[in-house]
């Protein structure tokens, strides 16, 4: 009998976010054994600190991953293997601090480090990892990398935590439109709040959960305009999120025009299929990999608070709508994105991975 698999996941993690879960979860769950290697203190003495625990552990493993974030960690583990090394590289630092939240200018010091970085981590490893082919185009295009060396992985979602679950609003409660996430330039609340503006006279409340760079302004925005049907609860634990997600109507996507907007798919994208919940985002390149319009989901244009409001209304006064693309939704989760199916899908890519070694 062929022993299973032996994976080192590796990296500076959070243990909890929904990329790592999933795969580390789906992994195991698919027969493969899975350790972890997780430097999680602060500072560059992580590093070190990672670089001793992988020379303690050689030997005990037939190849290395290297989750999300690790584009720092990639060049740590690249001198302390001499096994297969896949790299789950999910998101670009250039385009996430210097495209999208602009934190730094396009020609700065600091964008060109996370350029190096970026382009360097992916060629050290033996396979790339990214979540859509839009992604993949990106960092082809970008760094010049080969094509052959990415593989798509979608996310999916932890089914533990994530599941369809009975509605327990009390009767007269407002219809409810959920936003959850990062209030960062990616997620268009400023959309968000300006279709809550238009809809200010319906019998519909928002409600828009997270914390991050624009959530201040986008709170001032809402008291100046007295919009009292817009609530921010904040940063909420796990347990009380999937009570909102649970009592919801309508549970949002992502609304930028932004370029990472157009090739990722949010976190929250497939926990609302999990919870089968009526999904309504953007129409955006990689979503049209995985969604059909009016199928799993309802699109709107980016940018676009007007449609975005027309989408509301249409979902709220068509009951069988909203249960069509909520039912759909989920039996495509079933299909395609727990952690059996990506954790398969991804030791799949290992094992091919490791016979060509």
């Amino acid at each position: 009998m062929t022993r299973p698999l032996r994976i080192l996941y590796v990296g500076s993690y959070k243990p909890t976010y929904p990329r790592n879960r999933v795969f580390i979860e789906g992994l195991r769950k698919d027969g493969a054994i899975v350790t972890e290697c997780n430097e999680r203190s602060d500072g560059y003495l992580k590093y070190f600190r990672l670089a001793f625990r992988l020379i303690w552990l050689r030997g005990t493993y037939d190849v290395m991953l290297v989750g999300f974030p690790g584009q720092e960690v990639m060049f740590v583990a690249h001198l302390f293997t001499t096994t297969p090394i896949v790299f789950d590289v999910f998101t670009s630092h250039y385009m996430g601090y210097v495209l999208d939240r602009a934190y730094y200018k396009p020609g700065s010091l600091r964008a060109q480090i996370y350029r190096f970085l970026d382009r360097w981590s992916c060629r050290l490893a033996d396979a790339v990892v990214l979540d859509t082919n839009a992604h993949i185009d990106f960092f082809v295009n970008e760094y010049g990398l080969p094509r052959e060396k990415f593989h798509r992985v979608l996310l999916g979602a932890n089914t533990d935590f994530h599941f369809p679950r009975l509605q327990q609003k009390k009767a007269g409660e407002l219809f409810t439109v959920l936003f959850w996430g990062s209030f960062i330039p990616l997620q268009g609340t400023e959309y968000i709040i300006r279709a809550a503006e238009l809809l200010r006279d319906e019998p519909i409340r928002f409600i828009l959960i997270g914390d991050g760079q624009k959530r201040i302004r986008d709170m001032e925005e809402v008291s100046r305009h007295n919009l009292d049907h817009v609530e921010f609860p904040g940063k909420v634990s796990d347990e009380r999120l999937v009570q909102y997600i649970r009592d919801a109507d309508i549970c949002l996507g992502a609304f930028s025009d932004g370029q990472k907007a157009d090739i990722t798919i949010q976190n929250k994208i497939f926990e609302t299929l999990a919870s089968r919940k009526p999904l309504l985002t953007v129409r955006t390149t990689a979503l049209n990999e995985l969604l059909a319009d009016g199928v799993h989901c309802l699109l709107c244009e980016k940018a676009n608070p007007i449609d975005l409001a027309e989408k509301v209304i249409r979902l709220r006064d068509d009951e069988h709508l909203r249960n069509a693309i909520a039912d759909n939704g989920y039996r495509l989760f079933r299909e395609r994105l727990t952690e059996e199916r990506i954790g398969s899908e991804l030791l799949s890519l290992i094992t091919t991975l490791c016979a060509k070694y």
